[in-house]
């Protein structure tokens, strides 16, 4: 008998617990890897489902000139990230039958739009019933900055003699067709979409010189 009367433990019962704890150990190991696994995956999921619908469409794009033309943005047969976006953004895309929608985030020169600078677009447009170009920049309008403009419509723009018209894009008032900078600074977006239109149909149709040209003015210091 031990000493304090207590009895000595097994030599082959110590090794069993061993055994018993490294396999437990070994167990949790695996489960803590999995649960891991399967974290990092959810997050990498979410992390790259947000990148692909936080900007523009993904894919279907037909580049004419500095604009964009997505002609099944709005088709019931449009792949799941360009659903996704047209939910994110809780907007009504034009279906294949009602119109066309161009997007624009450089100049003609290939240049990023910049909210610092100023543009001219202007020039003509692809046949359409009505037409509008709106601008917005990437994320929500800046907190304080009053929202004076976000837009102009056919029925409602500025044109000269020949029926062509001139919108300038520019942080600071502009005399004419004025379109405010969304923000002081960063990235913008143009989008012009072209109601009742018959290049729908045939966007291999559009011509660079039927589309708004995007000149660049100048920036600020």
């Amino acid at each position: 008998m031990a000493a304090g009367g207590s009895e000595p433990v097994p030599r082959g019962a110590r090794s069993g617990t061993g055994r018993l704890a490294a396999r437990l150990w070994r167990k949790g190991s695996i489960a803590g890897l999995v649960a891991y696994s399967l974290a990092l995956g959810g997050l990498l999921g979410l992390a790259s489902a947000d990148w692909a619908t936080s900007g523009g469409y993904p894919f279907g794009g037909v580049q004419v000139g500095a604009w964009t033309a997505w002609p099944r943005a709005g088709a019931a047969s449009a792949d799941p990230y360009t659903r996704a976006v047209n939910a994110r953004r809780g907007e009504i895309p034009l279906a294949v039958g009602e119109g066309l929608l161009l997007t624009a985030a450089s100049d003609d020169a290939g240049q990023a739009l910049d909210a610092t600078c100023t543009y001219r677009i202007g020039g003509g447009t692809p046949p359409a019933r009505a037409w509008t170009l709106t601008v917005a920049g990437r994320g929500p309008r800046a907190p304080g900055r009053p929202a004076l403009r976000e837009g102009f419509t056919s029925t409602e723009v500025l044109r000269s003699a020949d029926g062509r018209f001139a919108v300038v894009l520019a942080p600071d008032v502009q005399p004419g067709n004025w379109l405010p900078s969304p923000r002081a600074s960063g990235p913008v977006r143009l989008a012009l979409r072209l109601y009742d239109t018959p290049v729908a149909a045939s966007v291999g149709s559009l011509d660079r010189s039927t589309i708004p040209a995007i000149t660049r003015l100048g920036c600020a210091a």
